[in-house]
């Protein structure tokens, strides 16, 4: 397999997502899974737009508040207060507010969308592959090409042009991509309390059946009451279909196998490693591994024993931290590997309704280059969430900040934490330097001609995902029903298109 030069794509980003309550970052959440809703809206321009920030005031005279919706967990209860303390900073120094609303893990995807069609009013927004292109699609995201450039020429200079390029859609850039970790590195970890009572050789955990020793040894030790697995809806079983470019097109349940040389597009759930891999999350979920609830909570809970994330080894100190463990031991079970989707994991758009485009750019500008700005978003206010050290390293005092930082803008300006890893960014330049390149890297599905299947399809995986992903459901009847479904939502056209599109861009 080629690999991928990446020498320009300083790799700085946090953790993707994490299994069970321990969501310390990404973009996809555990699954790949994408919103409900009509994808046939289209939503209308506004025309009082703004585009210049000499004169950032809003129609009634005050400094412009920007609402910006992301992801999250549970906000804290002084959320809001502490928003309103980085926003005195916002408005110091480019002249406005930020109103940053979180939607949870599990309710995300269906909240962007609702806000989409239906309108509702908002001047950025995290997004994702899973619903980037949908987006774009209905014309809900403003086509920043040339503003990003004559607003924001720092922020536009200080993203390679390699990003640039990877959030592409129709020739033009929509979003601002997150410069971060560009490649994607999947990682397992285990509570090292139990891996020393348990004598349990982490790094010999490659695969779901060495993964099974591991936790059926827990299991058997700590009885019925003991969980090691905690999972949720909307923090399913992380990285669960690794291997498999999802096409940067927000399209569930359909993939190309990332060494694929012919590259064929096929029906997930069709084969065989896996619903091999849904048999197994259903065993652990039968004996006990899997905590009972899964699939109706929203929230897993903290120090949960097993964890799945995306990052790289010293992420692992955020990770525990946030999952109130002491440590984690790593094992590295995929990657690293590029795809368009790796790419498109983290960016922020801007609405084509919004007031106030170009601010909104100045935003994240700020963010990505003004320190000060990046840690508060990062940790939150310095005295109630965090403090210095005299080195200038953090040291977090709460571990109920829920804004994610990857979702945000990127590390290389990002204080590291005073119990991190040094040589963090050494090793995720090492990650990404070393990643292999999916066959359709470059490649994103443009699904304007299968919107309706699209939606369809992703619905029905809806209905099914939570159950299925945290083994609550028997494979052996839920994946025929959720396959029947998905074809009679029109998979196989969907399929159809992609594999013409995809046939046609890399004849070229």
């Amino acid at each position: 397999m080629k690999k991928k030069n990446v020498n320009k794509l300083l790799a700085l980003g946090l953790v993707s997502a994490m299994t069970a309550g321990m969501l310390a970052g990404c973009g996809n959440t555990a699954s790949t899974t994408t919103d409900k809703g009509a994808a046939d809206t289209t939503v209308t321009e506004a025309t009082d737009d703004k585009t210049s920030t000499d004169t950032a005031k809003a129609d009634n005279g005050e400094v412009p508040t920007l609402i910006w919706w992301s992801i999250g967990g549970t906000p804290p209860d002084d959320f809001d207060k502490t928003i309103a303390e980085i926003s005195d900073y916002t408005e110091e120094k480019i002249g406005v507010r930020i109103d940053v609303k979180i939607a949870s893990w599990a309710d995300w995807a269906t909240k962007m969308n609702n806000i989409v069609n239906t309108g509702e009013y908002f001047d950025l927004m995290f997004v994702n592959n899973t619903n980037y292109s949908k987006f774009v699609n209905l014309n809900a995201l403003e086509n920043i090409t040339d503003l990003v450039q004559s607003e924001t020429p720092d922020l536009y200079g200080f993203i390679p042009q390699e990003l640039w390029d990877g959030v592409k859609i129709h020739n033009n850039v929509y979003a601002v991509p997150t410069y971060k970790d560009s490649s994607m590195t999947q990682f397992w970890m285990l509570d090292d309390t139990y891996v020393q009572k348990y004598n349990i050789d982490v790094e010999g955990i490659k695969d779901f059946a060495t993964l099974n020793d591991a936790l059926q040894t827990i299991k058997e030790g700590e009885g019925k009451s003991v969980y090691p697995m905690k999972l949720a809806q909307g923090s399913t079983f992380n990285g669960f279909f690794n291997g498999y470019d999802d096409l940067a097109g927000g399209v569930s349940a359909i993939g190309v196998w990332y060494e694929d040389e012919e590259r064929k597009v096929v029906s997930l759930l069709e084969q065989d490693d896996v619903k091999e891999k849904l048999n197994w999350l259903h065993k652990w979920y039968q004996d006990g591994i899997i905590n009972p609830d899964a699939n109706v909570v929203t929230d897993g809970g903290k120090q949960s024993i097993f964890g799945s994330a995306q990052g790289w080894p010293a992420a692992a100190t955020t990770w525990a931290f946030n999952n109130g463990i002491d440590k984690y031991d790593l094992t590295q079970v995929f990657g690293p590997m590029y795809a368009t989707g790796t790419i498109q994991g983290s960016m922020n758009a801007i609405s084509a309704n919004s007031k106030y485009k170009a601010e909104a750019l100045k935003v994240l500008e700020l963010m990505n280059t003004d320190s000060k700005f990046r840690d508060m978003c990062a940790y939150g206010t310095e005295g109630n969430y965090m403090k210095y050290s005299e080195d200038g390293t953090v040291q977090k005092l709460r571990d109920d900040w829920n804004w994610p930082s990857y979702t945000q803008g990127t590390f290389f300006i990002l204080s590291t934490q005073t119990d991190g890893d040094p040589d963090a960014w050494e090793q995720v330049k090492k990650q990404n330097e070393t990643a292999v390149s999916s066959t359709c890297l470059g490649f994103a599905l443009d699904i304007t001609d299968i919107q309706n299947e699209v939606a369809n399809c992703n619905m029905v995986w809806d209905k099914y995902k939570n159950d299925m992903l945290t083994g609550a459901s028997d494979p052996e009847t839920a994946v025929p029903a959720c396959i029947e479904e998905l074809k009679a939502a029109g998979l196989d056209k969907v399929i159809e298109e992609a594999q013409r599109q995809i046939d046609e861009f890399f004849a070229k």
